[in-house]
């Protein structure tokens, strides 16, 4: 049945929906987008927009099923990046749309894709940069920070699979891209991966308001990673326990917190420049 089927007519081609036992004065839903793009592309993901796609389509690691673009897209694809690797299926905007949350920008690009491979903490390099992410639930604000984390060079992120947002939709689109160059590590216990990477001589700095130390008074070395706990609730106890050290970002205004994925990005900027003075 179609969309126009379903919905209730008004005006002089009908009368309006009747109510009563057994009917709702309510026009009936669209299906749930999330449940038709779960069953469409068990154990994959989904990209979106003009960077994410861009940058999948360049990155040889990236498997890609399907690509679905618009004309207009398909053009401007070919025009700055070459002929697409694998045949697009040429749709209607509203195609990629009915795929999608409603508020999705999509651009006229849309990818099913395998996961890249990940890391494992037992794999990471001795000299490597890294964030680990206690809870961080809102996928624009973990998009933003992977943003950020492929702009310093980091090497990877490290979260949980629960209270975590996956790697595709909103958080690939929030991250323009960056997921392609930032590789995700998963783990069950975040305590214990913190345990673990302090045994392979990783310094593990939690950003916390009231640690005892300035960030830029923390002696750095390699590897490092830092640890950024949720908005509101920052690290969870457990977490504080595991790291080698709790350190704060002072700041000189009335305000003396950021919203995560900022706090990211001024903790790697600070980062990043301590680690290039020791060369």
């Amino acid at each position: 049945m179609s969309d126009d089927q379903r919905r209730p007519r008004h005006g002089k081609s009908g009368p309006g929906p009747r109510s009563g036992p057994g009917r709702s004065n309510r026009p009936p839903s669209r299906p749930d987008w999330r449940a038709r793009r779960a069953a469409e592309i068990e154990d994959g993901v989904v990209l979106y927009g003009w960077h994410p796609v861009a940058e999948a389509l360049a990155n040889p690691r990236r498997v890609i099923r399907r690509l679905l673009v618009t004309e207009n897209a398909l053009r401007r694809l070919t025009e700055e990046l070459g002929v697409p690797r694998i045949s697009p299926e040429l749709v209607r905007p509203d195609e990629i749309a009915r795929k999608l949350d409603p508020d999705a920008v999509h651009q006229g690009l849309y990818i099913e894709a395998d996961p890249l491979p990940s890391p494992t903490i037992e794999t990471m390099n001795a000299q490597s940069l890294i964030l680990v992410l206690d809870q961080i639930t809102d996928p624009h604000n973990v998009g933003a920070i992977v943003r950020t984390a492929a702009a310093f060079g980091v090497d990877a992120i490290v979260t949980t699979a629960r209270h975590s947002p996956s790697a595709t939709g909103v958080m690939a689109k929030s991250a323009s891209g960056g997921l392609e160059h930032v590789p995700f590590t998963i783990v069950r216990n975040l305590a214990g991966a913190l345990q673990t990477l302090r045994e392979r001589g990783f310094l593990c700095i939690g950003l916390d308001s009231a640690g005892g130390t300035e960030l830029e008074s923390v002696p750095l070395r390699r590897p490092v990673a830092l640890v950024l706990g949720a908005e509101g609730k920052g690290l969870r106890q457990l977490t504080r326990e595991r790291c080698s050290v709790l350190a704060r970002l002072d700041m000189p205004g009335s305000i003396k917190s950021l919203n995560v994925s900022n706090a990211a990005a001024v903790a790697l900027y600070a980062t990043s420049r301590a680690l290039a003075a020791l060369k």
